[in-house]
């Protein structure tokens, strides 16, 4: 996904052009969207929508899934260079963001890489009703069931479960 924007570099500010992404990612997945790239006295602001998908384990039994999403994207690229709009040279060196290489080519690779890592999910689910692992056997307990008793007892309440046992 990278993109030349040596003509977008040398026009006005606030031109902006807008590019259709169908490709795949870098982890074998396909990326489709549109972006809109805007140049300002600084830099090509890249903002879009894409639909991907990326795999995950579920949390519960453990399974690999691929879960689809819509990532949303709003990035700004600075020239690597170090040279404003003006012509004159940034005081400082850093950069606030992603480059733009001395190719004149805006790489977005890489903001689709971090923008899908802050979105996976901290406890993917491969499905709402996924029944999870036996905690005694360990069986995936959406593939086959168990003989295991579901009977959870905390021993703290043990002393109460004998008292009520011995009432019966």
């Amino acid at each position: 996904m990278r993109i030349n924007v040596a003509q977008q570099l040398k026009g006005h500010i606030g031109e902006s052009r807008s590019i259709t992404i169908n490709e795949t990612s870098s982890d074998g997945f396909p990326i489709e969207g549109k972006a809109i790239l805007v140049l300002t006295n600084r830099s090509i602001l890249v903002t879009g929508s894409f639909k991907t998908s990326i795999k995950c384990v579920c949390s519960r039994c453990l399974e690999e899934f691929e879960q689809s999403y819509i990532m949303e994207l709003e990035e700004e690229f600075f020239p690597e260079n170090g040279f404003l709009r003006d012509g004159m040279m940034r005081e400082d060196n850093s950069i606030e963001g992603f480059s733009i290489g001395e190719d004149n080519v805006l790489d977005l690779n890489e903001a689709f890489r971090q923008n899908t890592l802050v979105n996976v999910p901290q406890k993917p689910v491969c499905h709402q009703d996924c029944a999870g692992l036996c905690p005694k056997c360990g069986c995936n307990l959406n593939v086959q069931t168990c003989d295991c008793s579901r009977q959870q007892t905390d021993p703290r309440w043990a002393p109460l479960h004998n008292l009520i046992s011995d009432q019966n």
